[in-house]
């Protein structure tokens, strides 16, 4: 019987190729969306979630109030991990992790060879590492692994890389040409969905500072394994107490620390903290794409229910004739719900093979590594099959149930009205479906103009041609030649040697303080850039007071250069040639010699802070300020320089410009998805009123027919058709408008410096659904107002 049903529901849909295509391609496209949407949301869901343990592991975190100062860190003092695992019964073990950028801002040179390569991706780690994480060793113990001081860790990437087909085990990796690491164990990759992502481990042991028991610094990323049924609050209060004992001979009377707990695998959704081991996800736009994924997917079949309930009078009479030959409302009902779950599965099919195809091209704009694997495989199969069951019911229930009311003598007679026309349900979905289509089109509009400001706004320095040279530090004497040959070239304005610039990843926080005193409650914490006497001309960076550092003046390697908002701080209306300074126990003074303007050091998300410039030998990277339009003629220039200066090493370098667009590459990742997912509703939407157009026309042929014979012209017709279309989309503006406005003003609150929702905003949506509905309903208005009346009258 069943069989029979779906034999009926395949012969019906393909008499009515036109229909079937419109109603499965939209339901097909949201279906896919949805599909593409899901399967980001369980990776960005599933971070850390490889840990066996991940359920009782949290990571410490640290917010500490100095004066006028409260930040919050993901990292806390050195001596917290010892003092947890030693003096807290709850805790059954602790372990540390420190990025080696506060050693080695620019990373390591390791040796391969005769080569010498930059590593980055290298982190000191405690012993424990492997008792709290779940990371494999495949070759050697981790019950001794990373003990003792000098020992590494590598993953199998790693030991690849260095070690080629050779053991690693016990081999040696020599770092910054004098340090000598023996590889103790080789581990198998960290997993993707990590919130660390390190290659190379070095002992904890080997760093000196780690041994201080230390409760006034930080910089060491804790995590604590608890034992079942530890109470993480109350364990959070316990260590802010003891960190406000250990603290409070040096601060200030409204001064605190505090330590709170998070739940590890939290960390990827739900933290942005200072010191994080990297970029972690966004839980408010995982939130944003899950609805739009759901909204997407109720477009999809509410086309379903408009197409098939406006195609209901077109089956009006098949119906009448079935109720009167004896069919039940049972086997109606029956009958059209398995051609709306025939549907169903045919564009969950479709929608499967395409999110398969176009999983390459998802993963490059949101830069993931999704795969269609395993494990995505045995969630996905269910999924779909409760997809087709659910989407068939769902949006076929309404066709079915009110198609099988019908009353067979009414229906024979004609008495059912027709087209959108008194289609209270009909307009309301319409209404619906373009409620969605604005708001993501104003949400578009909007991200755009944010991002236009971004790129267009006075950042304070110029990152145009701005080249910087990686792979610098280590060269010695020849950095200076370097320097010196480079800045004598044609098309190069000048040259700094730095690693710390605006669209850079490396900070360096200082406490500086206006008196000698150290008062905790008057300090102020700032970043501390070394720099070179061309740092500022080389990036543009505007010298409002004094002077700039001059080389070969030894005193300047005691003064500092400060930012209008360190000198506000300060309190100092007049800085130049103040003394300020830096450090808690033995005081280091600094003479301010100049006030550069406020530039944008941070990204737009964040307030202008305090910067302090100092001369200082940083040769991390080399800046290069470049004023010509023959790129490839200078590049090739400074290639050969390189290559005569420092040919064992590798010609590594990226553009300013480039940097900063890679700040922002979730904005623009944001913004790129917006607009593929605005015209895919856009195009759901403009299926389903194409469809109700070309249905509402049929249904009032001999209406228009008789119009026409009676003098009306064919622009007065295309009018009366398209006006039942358009006032539904208009209510859908009114509604979406306002709630855009409100969502993506909020949206902007997380930019310190941002433009506003622009009126032109709303109105060039508004236009543009207008349009698009237009268009969408115009070519069936103006197919039905030319055709022929006797055409149209004698068909009916």
């Amino acid at each position: 019987m069943l069989t029979n049903y779906f034999k009926l529901a395949f012969r019906c849909l393909a008499s009515k190729k036109g229909f079937t295509a419109l109603n499965i391609s939209g339901l097909a496209i949201g279906l896919t969306i949805c599909l593409l949407i899901v399967l980001y949301v369980w990776d960005e869901s599933g971070y850390d979630r490889y840990n066996l343990k991940a359920d009782r592991i949290y990571r410490a975190e640290l917010t500490a109030k100095y004066g006028n100062n409260t930040n919050t860190y993901a990292a806390v003092q050195s001596a917290l991990a010892g003092t947890a695992k030693s003096d807290f019964p709850a805790v059954e073990q602790a372990a540390r992790l420190r990025p080696i950028i506060y050693e080695q801002p620019s990373g390591f040179r390791i040796k391969k060879g005769n080569a010498t390569l930059r590593e980055t991706r290298i982190i000191y780690a405690d012993p424990t590492l492997f008792e709290v994480f779940t990371l494999p060793i495949a070759v050697g113990d981790h019950a001794t692994a990373l003990k003792p001081p000098f020992t590494a860790v590598l993953t199998e990437t790693a030991a690849r890389k260095y070690f080629g087909s050779k053991p690693a085990v016990g081999s040696t990796l020599i770092l910054n040409d004098t340090l000598n690491y023996k590889v103790t164990a080789v581990i198998k990759d960290v997993p993707r969905q990590s919130h660390f992502n390190y290659d190379i481990f070095l002992s904890m042991a080997s760093l000196a500072d780690s041994h201080n028991p230390n409760w006034g610094g930080g910089g060491y990323n804790t995590y604590l394994l608890l034992r079942p049924g530890a109470d993480p609050d109350l364990l959070a209060r316990q260590f802010t107490a003891l960190a406000m004992k250990n603290s409070s001979s040096w601060m200030g009377k409204n001064d605190y620390v505090k330590i709170a707990l998070r739940p590890l695998t939290d960390i990827h959704l739900t933290s942005n903290l200072q010191q994080e081991l990297g970029a972690n996800g966004n839980g408010q736009y995982v939130k944003v794409f899950s609805i739009i994924a759901l909204f997407i997917l109720l477009i999809g079949c509410v086309n379903f229910m408009n197409l098939s309930t406006a195609r209901s009078v077109g089956r009006a009479r098949e119906v009448g004739v079935r109720k009167v030959l004896g069919s039940g409302r049972m086997a109606l009902v029956l009958q059209f719900l398995s051609e709306s779950t025939l549907m169903a599965l045919i564009a969950t099919v479709i929608a499967t093979l395409s999110a398969w195809l176009l999983l390459p091209l998802f993963n490059q704009v949101w830069g993931k590594q999704l795969a269609f694997d395993l494990p995505v495989l045995t969630r996905l199969i269910p999924a779909a099959l409760l997809t087709v069951i659910v989407v068939g019911l769902l949006a076929g229930a309404y066709p079915a149930f009110f198609l099988s009311a019908f009353q067979p003598a009414e229906v024979l007679k004609g008495k059912l009205s027709t087209g959108l026309k008194g289609a209270f349900l009909r307009r309301s979905l319409v209404v619906f479906q373009f409620s969605i289509s604005v708001f993501l089109i104003i949400g578009t509009l909007v991200i755009y103009d944010q991002l236009q400001y971004i790129q267009t706004t006075n950042l304070g320095y110029n990152r145009e041609q701005v080249l910087i040279i990686k792979n610098t530090e280590g060269l010695d004497n020849r950095a200076k030649i370097l320097k010196q040959q480079i800045e004598q070239l044609n098309g190069v304005s000048s040259a700094s040697f730095t690693t710390y610039v605006p669209t850079g990843d490396f900070s360096r926080p200082m406490a500086f303080f206006p008196t000698k005193e150290a008062d905790m409650g008057h300090s102020m914490f700032t970043q501390f850039w070394p720099v070179d006497e061309g740092y500022l001309q080389t990036l543009g960076i505007e010298l409002k007071a004094g002077r700039n550092f001059l080389p070969g003046v030894k005193s300047d390697s005691s003064a500092v250069i400060i930012n209008e908002t360190a000198a506000r701080f300060l309190g100092f209306k007049d800085p130049l040639n103040r003394t300020i300074y830096r450090g808690s126990m033995a005081l280091q003074p600094f003479r301010v010699i100049g006030v550069v303007k406020d530039f944008h050091f941070n990204t737009l998300r964040e307030n202008i802070t305090p910067l302090v410039l100092h001369l200082s030998e940083d040769k991390g990277a080399l800046n290069i300020k470049i004023h010509t339009t023959h790129l490839n003629d200078i590049m090739r220039r400074l290639k050969q320089t390189w290559a005569g200066i420092a040919p064992e090493r590798a010609f590594n370098y990226t553009f300013m410009d480039e940097q900063f667009d890679h700040v922002y590459r979730e904005e623009n990742r944001i913004s790129e998805l917006f607009l593929i997912f605005t015209t895919l509703a856009i195009v759901i939407a403009c299926l389903g009123l194409f469809g109700l157009a070309a249905y509402a026309a049929e249904q009032r042929t001999r209406e228009i027919s008789i119009r026409k014979v009676l003098g009306a012209s064919v622009p007065e017709l295309v009018n009366l058709l398209v006006n039942d279309f358009l006032k539904p989309v208009g209510i859908a503006i009114l509604i979406a408008s306002p709630m855009a406005w409100f969502a993506m003003r909020q949206w902007l609150e997380n930019y310190a410096y941002h433009t506003t929702v622009q009126w032109w905003v709303i109105g060039a949506a508004a236009a543009g659904a207008l349009l698009i509905a237009f268009l969408t309903v115009a070519f069936q208005s103006i197919k039905a107002a030319t055709l022929n009346p006797a055409i149209g009258l004698k068909a009916e």
